[in-house]
């Protein structure tokens, strides 16, 4: 054969080879994308390859996708872990010598709002030959799970929750506490539609344990068996004794909850051992503070063979009853209790009329943790908003405080701090665009905003002025239009902000925006500080004069007369004895015990210096209690303004106010029936100002310190200073700087600048939930907080009354009177302002709900009466 023939035959051998090499990867590549499961994520930590596990028959990847650090690592021969369920992936792991927190970025198809499985594994398997297994935290974003440890008789740890996720990206972070190098052999995450997991957002239930009762295997049941991976371990407890089937057809279709247990679990059960006829179970949880979530699940594998037997069984959990219930027709029940707490003791009995013994198929305990903090997921939110793409903007913004987010400061930088304090950021140059996002808004702490040279649009917002700690500004270089919100103006030229805004075309101080702009100067703040001073202190003046002359009419219609009258300072000084006894301190300076010139007590409340509130607020106070009474409003005596000395002189309250009893401050605890008539004492007071005035009279800062108590501790109304009249068409006040306590004020109040009655209404249902859980308004979760609204909607969703009343007061209330107060307090914290209800329908509510509770007192008091006659008959011989 020539040379030339030769070539040729290589040639077209080779060419053949390369066409056939092609279509067999491009078969082999569109096999493998086959293979992938529907809403997983199986991530092999470690591995340099994806590849299908045949064992379980997911697809696997590496993780090179998921997170940019770290090494891998091999474990050493003989430590391997040799169940075909969970082998291969526990050959080798990702192990993170560098960098405090390390997070794996999961991006599931599904996105937000979707419920989650995420499950981790660990094997140390002496990787690194030191035979030391470390210690470390695993972390879900902001939030702690667990501190990942290992016993020398349990070299390997799963970790298992099903998670509510908020936003379209879950970030999975293993922090170094200094025990050791973090590592994780495998990450897997499945969507599960099960109501059975689904809880309420910025919620988390960890698996316990999931017992598939009865299954005598090794290997634990999953994949492909249960379309969501669920991990079903066998458990066969001594005292009973299985039962199981290989041949029943089980009818699934009946499986509402879409819970979707698998039928090789429902397979096998467990019924009562010898000469027993109920099955019990107890487990207590290492972690008693925890609400425990149990699900039960049954269904009857042996009535196939005895047609004519019958099987009822009732329940009981924890003291609570569930049943009776009867199997039939092969198909599964699922009994769900979650208002254990710390301790799951469950009893399963046969009725008298069931011919069968009580069964069980399978178990899951698991608990649910973890609150929402308003400042990290406003960081999140604006991550997501802006696509900032920073290599460390992962996991919490603020800890470890080694690892703090590029461009922010936090203060109180420790491991114990509050997350919320985010005190400054800087996103300069940062390729930002569109408008500024809202999520600014909940950086409540925020100091120092820096938004220059990005493409930023639209108008600046209001709520911008409405940061209370924001001292400055930097909007330079975008193309932000309209004209800056007045509040950041008038903040720029009190010299409270800082605020810049060149190059910005369309941006300006005041309609119609003009063409040349320039920031705000100092110089220019001097000069019109003065100016504005005067001008601020004429309107002022006038409009005092102006209401002086206004009549408020309350129900008779007629102004009532006052028998307040002007004090001197000599005056004040002898009543207080020379301010000899101070009993309290607010936001109007402090207050002292006095004695009047008859004999009555009073409270002195003088304005200091460094008061909050100042000459407008004393002015409003003073002019509304002139004209307006009340048995459920504080009784205005007289007030002192003498050459700049200012001062209200109240009926002295001998309780003080209702947060010190309810804080735990004072030593006595107010019984429900009594807190019921505070708050109705309250409610009336809040009725009366807004019904029973023309124009109506918000309160604008009600609050649990607010209300007084006196010697029988009936409820009266204080501090007026802020309060408004309505004098508007619509009823409304409308500010830019709103007033108000963090916690009682209306959320919606803070962005807008209007108030209205159902501002109040939004306070009082605060305060509502203060007297019924005695919590404050805000509670701290181990480093989290939780607003008492949260809190509460949170044991609603489980349906657990008696947690959500003050535990001081159990067995002391009726059940009913307690459901019926918490419902009025959520109709009056609804987000929208125009579905909560008016101050009357509140206070009939609240009247009937101490009915209830009166009923319920006359009741005990009779059984009680009874009891004791019980006791004085004869007896029977």
């Amino acid at each position: 054969m020539s040379g030339e023939k030769t070539l040729a035959l290589v040639t077209e051998i080779w060419i053949y080879f390369v066409l056939l090499s092609a279509t067999f990867g491009s078969a082999n590549m569109a096999k493998m994308k086959n293979m992938e499961n529907p809403g997983f994520i199986s991530i092999d930590c470690g591995e340099d390859a994806n590849y299908f596990d045949e064992d379980t028959g997911i697809y696997f990847k590496s993780d090179l996708e998921f997170v940019s650090s770290g090494k891998n690592q091999n474990v050493q021969t003989g430590y391997g872990y040799n169940n075909p369920y969970f082998g291969k992936q526990l050959q080798n792991l990702r192990s993170f010598e560098e960098g405090t927190r390390n997070c794996y970025t999961l991006k599931p198809e599904k996105g937000r709002d979707n419920n989650y499985l995420i499950r981790a594994q660990f094997l140390y398997g002496n990787y690194d030959g030191k035979n030391q297994p470390p210690t470390f935290d695993l972390h879900l974003g902001v939030n702690f799970l667990v501190k990942v440890r290992f016993q020398d008789s349990t070299p390997w740890m799963l970790y298992e929750i099903f998670h509510f996720s908020s936003s379209d990206t879950i970030d999975v972070c293993l922090i170094n506490t200094g025990g050791g190098v973090p590592f994780i052999s495998a990450l897997e995450l499945r969507l599960v539609n099960s109501s059975s997991y689904i809880g309420q957002s910025y919620s988390t239930l960890e698996t316990i344990w999931r017992s598939d009762v009865g299954y005598k295997n090794t290997n634990a049941i999953r994949y492909k068996n249960d379309p969501y991976d669920r991990c079903w371990s066998p458990v066969i407890y001594t005292d009973w004794i299985l039962v199981a089937t290989s041949t029943l057809n089980i009818d699934m279709q009946e499986d509402i909850n879409n819970d979707k247990v698998p039928v090789e679990v429902f397979r096998t059960a467990a019924v009562p051992g010898t000469n027993q006829s109920s099955l019990s179970y107890n487990y207590t949880d290492s972690s008693p503070w925890y609400n425990l979530y149990v699900n039960l699940y049954f269904l009857e594998i042996e009535k196939w063979f005895c047609r004519i037997l019958a099987e009822l069984f009732t329940i009981t959990i924890n003291g609570d009853d569930y049943g009776a219930f009867t199997l039939v027709n092969s198909k599964p029940l699922t009994i769900r209790s979650n208002k254990s707490r710390g301790v799951v003791n469950f009893t399963i009995n046969p009725t008298q009329d069931s011919t069968l013994p009580p069964i069980l198929n399978n178990c899951e305990v698991s608990y649910v943790f973890m609150c929402y903090n308003i400042a990290v997921d406003a960081m999140m939110k604006i991550k997501q908003v802006y696509k900032v793409n920073k290599i460390d903007w992962q996991g919490d913004p603020c800890l470890p405080s080694a690892y703090i987010w590029t461009g922010l400061n936090c203060s109180n930088n420790d491991n114990n701090a509050e997350l919320s304090k985010i005190i400054s950021l800087n996103l300069s140059s940062s390729s930002l665009r569109g408008d500024i996002a809202s999520a600014f808004s909940n950086l409540r702490a925020m100091q120092n905003l820096d938004l220059s040279f990005n493409e930023l649009t639209g108008t600046v917002p209001e709520f911008l002025g409405q940061l209370p700690n924001l001292s400055v500004l930097n909007l330079n270089g975008n193309k932000l239009s309209g004209v800056i919100p007045q509040l950041l103006v008038e903040k720029a030229k009190t010299g409270l902000l800082q605020l810049s805004f060149d190059d910005n075309p369309k941006l300006c101080l005041t309609a119609p925006c003009e063409k040349s702009k320039k920031s705000l100067m100092l110089p220019i703040v001097v000069s019109m500080v003065s100016i504005l001073a005067f001008i601020l202190l004429s309107i002022m003046i006038i409009i005092w004069i102006m209401k002086r002359h206004r009549v408020t009419k309350c129900k008779n219609g007629s102004l009532l007369k006052s028998k307040n009258h002007s004090f001197t300072y000599s005056e004040i000084m002898s009543i207080t004895n020379n301010f000899r006894d101070e009993i309290g301190k607010g936001g109007f300076g402090k207050v002292y015990l006095g004695n009047l010139s008859d004999g009555n007590q009073v409270a002195v409340k003088l304005s200091s210096a460094s008061s909050k509130q100042g000459y407008k607020e004393f002015l409003a106070e003073v002019e509304l209690l002139l004209v307006v009474h009340h048995k459920s409003l504080v009784t205005l005596r007289g007030y002192c303004n003498e050459e700049g000395i200012m001062a209200l002189v109240y009926d002295y309250m001998e309780n003080g106010n209702l947060q010190q009893h309810l804080s735990g401050s004072r030593a006595d605890v107010i019984s429900w029936k009594k807190r019921l008539q505070i708050a109705i004492d309250a409610a009336h007071g809040l009725e009366y100002l807004h019904n029973g005035c023309k124009p109506p009279i918000i309160h604008r800062d009600f609050k649990s310190s607010n209300i007084l108590l006196t010697r029988d501790l009936q409820a009266k109304l204080s501090d007026f200073g802020l309060s408004r009249a309505l004098t508007t068409l619509k009823d409304t006040h409308v500010t830019t700087q709103p007033a108000g306590t963090l916690g009682y004020l209306d959320p919606s109040c803070r962005a807008s600048g209007i108030f209205n009655k159902k501002t109040d209404t939004y306070s009082f249902g605060v305060v509502l939930l203060e007297l019924i859980t005695g919590q404050p308004t805000i509670i701290p979760v181990e480093e989290y907080h939780c607003h008492i609204i949260q809190w509460t909607h949170s044991l609603i969703e489980r349906g657990d009354i008696k947690r959500i009343v003050d535990p001081k007061l159990q067995g002391e209330v009726n059940l009913n009177s307690a459901w019926k107060s918490v419902e009025i307090a959520i109709s009056c914290v609804a987000p929208n302002a125009t579905q909560r209800p008016d101050m009357s329908y509140v206070l009939a509510e609240l009247k009937e709900s101490l009915s209830l509770e009166m009923t319920s007192e006359e009741d005990r008091s009779m059984t009680m009466s009874l009891n004791q006659q019980d006791l004085s008959l004869p007896s029977v011989r």
